[in-house]
């Protein structure tokens, strides 16, 4: 490999990982039959969270558990107005997006600027140093790892535990599995709440190590880019991980067609991520058959469990 390449394939893990946390954990979630759409509030708030604690503590660490907890925190409130109080997924996902933008905005304020050391890079002694190999494996930080590794535990989770055979039950039928005994509303907070500590960690790593600073509405769409990240994936763990890095060199190649030269206005390349999205969208939606095959057949609708 033309070890020039190196840097790039670097840059598009980098890209790719706050993609890889919220579309897992969004993917849980609509495993469960729930659909949120306030993925882009939960990555904002986990975002601010993670970087005013981390600049606060001087803890990479303590930011991400901050987040986790804000991220966790929010999806609850979600989870509450649609689960408990049985309101509509999509209105209380758009406002959970637009609640979250807000207050990230607000508490954001007095950290514009202030700079942040990132997270730490964790070499592994003698196979950091080899070429080519060293960068792309052995230079990361935790969080990439961790990524790739929730994408693991994900995929056994949800197809080789009893726990994930019910939670998926939950998505197919909830009827019947409530008439089976198992606590629909209670799976359905498990998973929102998990979907939205991950949600809350690509947030994190926004702050802390993509681009270790706070901007107001640093993640540009990403949280709309991993809800269609899980469709394109169907619903399927190992997608969701190869689709994130399919984005994220959509991403970097947008940044180094700029940087190269090329001849077309930046607005345009600015728009590749998210043209690459809508395209792919329009295409897997064609394949109607698939779709009925691959999505929850309770993906956002109301459970009644007096009926």
């Amino acid at each position: 490999m033309d070890t020039a390449l190196v840097p790039i394939i670097v840059t598009v893990i980098t890209a790719a990982t706050p993609l890889v946390f919220a579309a897992l954990g969004e993917l849980v979630v609509e495993k469960a039959g729930v659909l949120n759409l306030g993925v882009e509030g939960m990555m904002l708030i986990g975002a601010i969270s993670a970087f005013a604690t981390g600049t606060l503590t001087g803890s990479g660490l303590a930011g991400c558990i901050a987040a986790v907890a804000a991220g966790t925190v929010l999806s609850l409130l979600f989870g509450f107005i649609c689960l408990t109080l049985r309101a509509n997924q999509v209105a209380t996902g758009l406002a959970l997006t637009l609640f979250g933008t807000g207050v990230a905005a607000l508490a954001g304020q007095t950290y514009v600027g202030i700079p942040f050391d990132g997270l730490a890079k964790l070499a592994v002694p003698g196979l950091s140093d080899v070429p080519v190999l060293g960068p792309l494996l052995f230079r990361h930080d935790a969080l990439i790892y961790l990524s790739v590794a929730a994408a693991g535990g994900v995929w056994y989770f949800l197809y080789r535990t009893r726990a994930g055979m019910i939670l998926r039950a939950v998505g197919e039928s909830h009827d019947s599995a409530h008439a089976l005994g198992y606590p629909v509303i209670a799976i359905r907070y498990g998973a929102i709440a998990f979907g939205g500590a991950l949600c809350g960690l690509g947030g994190a790593y926004l702050s802390l190590a993509y681009s270790p600073m706070w901007a107001e509405n640093m993640t540009a769409g990403r949280g709309w880019i991993a809800l269609a990240l899980v469709v394109f994936a169907t619903w399927k763990p190992w997608r969701v991980l190869a689709g994130a890095y399919l984005f994220g060199g959509v991403t970097i190649l947008q940044l180094h067609a700029q940087g190269m030269g090329i001849d077309v206005a930046s607005q345009w390349l600015s728009m590749l991520p998210y043209l690459a999205t809508i395209a792919v969208l329009v295409i897997i939606s064609r394949d109607k058959t698939a779709m009925r095959l691959h999505t929850p057949a309770c993906l956002g609708r109301t459970f009644h469990p007096a009926r």
